[in-house]
């Protein structure tokens, strides 16, 4: 059977698709990616060294360790760092995935001379009649990653395997039971794997000498003055709770314009965009459209979004202008809008530029 690099996290997906590769007659070898590491010794949640380590012990398979820390500061923290400091919210692990997890991991397969890669992903990679890979949505719902993966390269893919697509998260749990990993009930990371304690501003000011943008305006939509905030890096696109404002009704973050230092807020909760525009475009399922070229599809822009009928059009410059059918509530400039067909399986994608209402 063909060798296989799984990317081993530490967590229980990473080590029960080890598992199943392994009982399958795989010849696997577990590796981690160590992408960041605090001054005071505390790992990201995707490169918990001793969880993965102990793990390849139960299943008798070989590890290794490799740094990546460079690289991962220099194309996903400080990337993201930037886009906060722009009044953007940015999706690091979109970056991550093809920039750092799969061109690592596949350059230590060369090495190790191993065919394939494997993560511990919930999505089903697929080749289609036109020859081209793609990724299919999970068979349960509510795990799905393939938002996450819609950034991955042909060549990247066609040297992928994905052993969870068909299983739920209960089902990873209990087989981890019974193959006798001590992480079957490690808790899911809910947070963006190196801001541990899930706070975004701090983590900023203490990662970058660029000047931080300070209090400005709440504004209304017709650019009344509401009050103050205490700087755009403390909030996101569609944020509720923690504006520090009262309005006497709930409010909140339709906008923010890092040029103006100012944030709209605005109390139409059903208020939604009509158009987007993305760029950075990446294609799995079809070749890049033309200029001009129209395509009908689903459309997520963000991850827990259930998606909703388009029409994308191909514009200059590697950028789309993306029509939905019905306002969409939430899109952020900086997150990514993927592109679905009927069957589940991704199109493509960007990262979204401009939300217009």
């Amino acid at each position: 059977m063909p060798g296989v690099i799984v990317g081993m996290s530490g967590g229980v997906d990473s080590a029960v698709a080890a598992y199943l590769l392994k009982r399958q007659g795989y010849d696997v070898t577990g590796v981690t990616l160590r992408s960041w590491q605090s001054e005071s010794g505390e790992e990201s949640r995707c490169c918990e060294i001793d969880d993965a380590r102990e793990t390849a012990r139960i299943l008798g398979i070989p590890y290794h360790v490799f740094n990546c820390t460079l690289d991962f500061e220099k194309k996903v923290i400080q990337p993201f760092i930037n886009d906060y400091l722009h009044g953007f919210t940015p999706n690091p692990c979109v970056i991550c995935n093809r920039e750092i997890k799969w061109e690592r991991l596949l350059y230590y397969a060369d090495l190790l001379q191993a065919e394939y890669v494997a993560t511990g992903h919930y999505a089903e990679k697929v080749r289609l009649e036109n020859g081209r890979y793609t990724v299919k949505k999970a068979l349960f719902a509510e795990k799905d990653q393939t938002y996450m993966l819609y950034r991955l390269s042909q060549k990247q893919l066609e040297r992928t395997l994905m052993p969870l697509a068909r299983y739920s998260k209960q089902q990873v749990r209990a087989i981890a039971e019974q193959a006798g990993l001590r992480v079957a009930s490690k808790p899911d990371s809910q947070e963006i794997c190196f801001v541990t304690d899930g706070d975004y501003a701090d983590f900023i000011c203490a990662h970058t000498s660029a000047e931080i943008p300070g209090e400005g305006n709440y504004v209304d939509e017709d650019g009344k003055v509401l009050g103050r905030h205490k700087g755009i890096i403390h909030y996101t696109v569609g944020q509720r709770k923690g504006l520090g404002i009262a309005l006497g009704r709930p409010a909140y973050i339709k906008k923010i314009r890092a040029d103006k230092n100012e944030i709209v807020l605005s109390t139409d909760a059903d208020t939604g965009c009509r158009e987007i525009v993305c760029k950075d475009l990446n294609f799995l399922s079809v070749p890049e459209p033309e200029t001009g070229e129209k395509l009908r599809c689903h459309v997520k822009v963000r991850y827990r979004h259930p998606g909703e009928y388009a029409t994308l059009e191909k514009t200059d410059d590697n950028r789309m202008k993306i029509a939905f059918d019905k306002p969409v509530r939430l899109a952020a400039p900086g997150q990514s809008a993927v592109f679905y067909d009927d069957d589940g399986c991704v199109i493509g994608g960007g990262i979204i530029t401009e939300v217009l209402f």
